[in-house]
């Protein structure tokens, strides 16, 4: 059992406070008003009242350091209307739930300013005798050209200590002449009525009992920043209690703004008001927020997560995004994510808006979780297994940069690895699809997916069943493969001894091409990882070495390459295309008419200016040997490579393949197709061309059916190794390559 005490009571009371109590009992508020009083109340800070200042026209206000700026707002006053010019004052309460309460001065005017002149504002100066407090209050019309004479202002209140009076005097801004003076003894406050209280959780109610006495008037109500509002119905606004008796009050929701509320039954009584469950979060935990509504307004197009509360009590608690692995499952914290609050609206900006992506509310030692109540997103990804690669196809109907990494997955986490392989979808109108290529290195690895064009994304987690479908017919063509090789190696261990001695890949390979399309440079990367991966070659290509060819500049880190294969007696392999007799047809009409110094940039020309000044230099065809043309014969021909670039050796690829193996390695072509060695190293050359055959047809794959491989515009093409502007989707990763 608990008795309430003047400390806690709260509220207005006064001459007005019964008869706006009355108003409110016949007549709901307007819902304009409620949402002014929720402004005034969110932007107050906790622990400050704030007092208000209500007009018969739109206002604003202006106040003096020593008295906390009231709001103001439009709003016709109740009670009887005063004859102008009228100067009212009268005693008020200024309370708040969590503080003592003080006794203030009500100012309610009228005045006709039609004789005056121009006014634009009031002006009410307040001085407390006694301890010669002062203070002033502007109250200003916020258009003064559609405002009428009449002027009717009530300003909700000065605070005064018991026992002192205040003098108010009244003028006009600019001064007109006009001052009328009132002054008003703020009372002693006598003792509040008394009562105790006793909470029932298990019947959702709580008793309070009067002692032995007059009769008071009880009630639950929510206290708010300046009132105490009443329960909603079915709720009992209000009982009566008999001296010597109790009512059981039922309520709700247990929230920390309920507050009991006791006053006697004449007019102008005092109130006694008790919030016993402020500073108890234990008890209102479980229910505070099932007492609160949360209205969804994120935006997936415009990528933020937008919550609004609708709360009863004047609450702010504070909210951090946090993602889910399942429905049911747990919510984890996502760090340095704290929403932004206004008004009970959280914010947070760059978020991939998912049903999985949730906002989680902390106040004092209890939390709740909230996730998007639309479940569509703005994307989706699907994976296949295709030669031994994993293809990521993403759906999306916003522009937006997509992110994924290999994972390994242990348990229900999957850490990603590098490198990290990104797409990027063009501004475009309805939904694209793209596709994203990345390597299997490990038998049930899986792929983590997510934007990574936002601050926060969730990361979606593939694991494709890739073991039933494909890797049964692998594991038995690689038994076969085993078998093969187990009987060559009998037949032969003499000559394979040498094949196995003999130093592979020891020659450097300078990879020169034209940046023809992204396309093309997946070819590029292709081959070169064949050559590094199968025959161990030392492949020397650009967009490996991106570090270097920054450092250095692209032209000199070409001669430097040009002069390390020249010195390791290793191959400088042009990479022919479509694209390349364009640029090449370039270069021979800028080498003819030009007598500055070569674009800093342009690799391909650069190259080719080296093989012109090798040639001029007396070396011919027989003494080229560190220079070879290989092309891919479905996507060009050997009409297509110019005749002064005839004299070095030609290999189409993939067919021809084993040819330029044995070039590169610095190998004689074999003399006889029947040696058990070289049968074993046609194997070897036969894999690596359907993997290298494998890629051409995935290329293709990107491509509208029956359309050639997509070529730039000369005012387009860029230097190689640089990311040109293409109409297609962007291929990049931390390091740049195909697998």
């Amino acid at each position: 059992m608990k008795r309430g005490g003047r400390e806690a009571e709260t509220g207005l009371a006064g001459p007005c406070a019964s008869h706006e109590r009355q108003s409110a009992d016949r007549a709901a508020p307007h819902p304009r008003s409620m949402l002014l009083a929720a402004v005034l109340l969110l932007a107050r800070p906790v622990g400050a009242p704030r007092p208000r200042v209500t007009a018969n026209f739109a206002c604003k206000v202006r106040a003096d350091s020593a008295l906390p700026r009231p709001r103001c707002h439009q709003k016709e006053q109740d009670g009887a209307a005063l004859s102008p010019p009228a100067l009212a004052l009268s005693t008020a309460r200024l309370c708040q739930a969590s503080r003592n309460c003080q006794p203030c001065v009500r100012v309610r005017l009228a005045l006709h300013t039609a004789g005056l002149g121009s006014v634009s504002g009031l002006q009410l100066d307040f001085l407390v005798l006694g301890s010669n407090r002062a203070s002033w209050l502007q109250v200003w019309r916020q258009h003064p050209e559609a405002a009428g004479s009449l002027w009717q202002v009530q300003f909700d209140c000065f605070p005064v200590e018991s026992g002192r009076r205040v003098l108010v005097s009244l003028g006009t801004v600019p001064d007109r002449g006009l001052s009328l003076n009132q002054s008003h003894l703020v009372p002693a406050e006598p003792a509040g009525p008394e009562f105790s209280y006793a909470w029932h959780p298990e019947a959702r109610a709580i008793e309070v009992s009067v002692p032995k006495g007059p009769a008071l008037t009880v009630r639950l109500c929510h206290q708010l920043a300046l009132e105490c509002e009443e329960l909603r119905t079915p709720f009992p606004r209000q009982a009566l209690v008999s001296g010597g008796h109790s009512i059981v009050l039922p309520y709700e929701f247990l929230q920390p703004c309920l507050c009991i509320e006791a006053s006697y039954l004449h007019s102008d009584s005092l109130r006694t008001k008790l919030c016993p469950f402020q500073p108890l979060p234990a008890a209102y935990g479980s229910e505070l927020w099932a007492s609160l509504q949360f209205h969804d307004y994120s935006a997936s197009s415009e990528a933020n997560m937008v919550m609004v509360l609708s709360a009863r009590c004047p609450l702010h608690p504070t909210a951090t995004l946090c993602w889910k692995e399942s429905d049911a499952g747990a919510c984890h914290t996502v760090p340095n994510s704290t929403a932004m609050e206004s008004n009970q609206a959280y914010t947070v900006e760059k978020v991939d808006v998912h049903p999985l992506l949730c906002f989680k509310f902390s106040y004092g030692n209890s939390s709740h979780v909230e996730c998007p109540h639309r479940p569509d997103t703005t994307w989706n990804v699907s994976v296949s297994v295709r030669f031994l690669q994993l293809l990521l196809r993403v759906t999306s109907t916003v522009p937006a940069s997509f992110s994924a990494a290999l994972c390994l997955r242990q348990g229900s986490w999957c850490e990603p690895e590098v490198p990290v392989y990104t797409i990027t979808s063009p501004e475009s109108f309805g939904p694209r699809e793209l596709t994203l290529l990345l390597p299997l290195q490990i038998l049930g690895g899986c792929v983590l997916v997510w934007r990574s064009d936002v601050q926060f994304a969730r990361k979606q987690l593939l694991c494709p069943d890739v073991a039933r479908k494909r890797f049964g017919l692998l594991a038995l063509g690689l038994a076969l493969a085993l078998g093969l090789l187990g009987t060559v190696l009998l037949m032969n261990y003499r000559s394979l001894r040498k094949l196995t001695t003999a130093p592979r890949g020891s020659r450097p390979v300078l990879l020169v091409y034209s940046p023809d399309s992204e396309e093309h440079k997946i070819l590029v990367c292709a081959l070169a990882d064949v050559l590094r991966s199968a025959l161990g070659c030392d492949v020397r290509l650009d967009l490996w070495e991106a570090g270097s060819v920054g450092r250095l500049g692209a032209v000199p880190w070409l001669y430097v390459q040009r002069e390390l294969v020249a010195r390791e007696q290793g191959t400088v392999l042009l990479l022919w295309s479509q694209g390349s007799t364009r640029l090449y047809q370039l270069w021979c009409g800028a080498a003819a008419g030009s007598s500055g110094s070569p674009d800093p940039h342009d690799l391909f020309g650069t190259a080719m200016s080296c093989l012109q000044s090798e040639l001029q230099l007396g070396r011919g065809a027989g003494q080229l040997g560190d220079w070879a043309l290989a092309y891919f014969g479905e996507l060009c021909s050997q009409r297509d490579v110019p005749p002064a670039l005839c004299l070095l050796p030609c290999y189409r690829l993939p067919q021809e393949l084993p040819g330029l193996a044995c070039l590169l390695q610095g190998s004689a072509r074999p003399p006889t197709w029947l040696s058990p060695s070289t049968l074993l190293h046609r194997l070897l050359t036969s894999e690596m061309r359907k993997c290298l055959q494998g890629r051409v047809e995935l290329c293709q794959l990107q491509q509208p059916k029956g359309a050639p491989l997509a070529r730039l515009p000369a005012h387009q093409v860029g230097s190689v190794g640089l990311s040109p502007h293409t109409p297609i989707a962007r291929l990049t990763s931390q390091r740049p390559s195909c697998t």
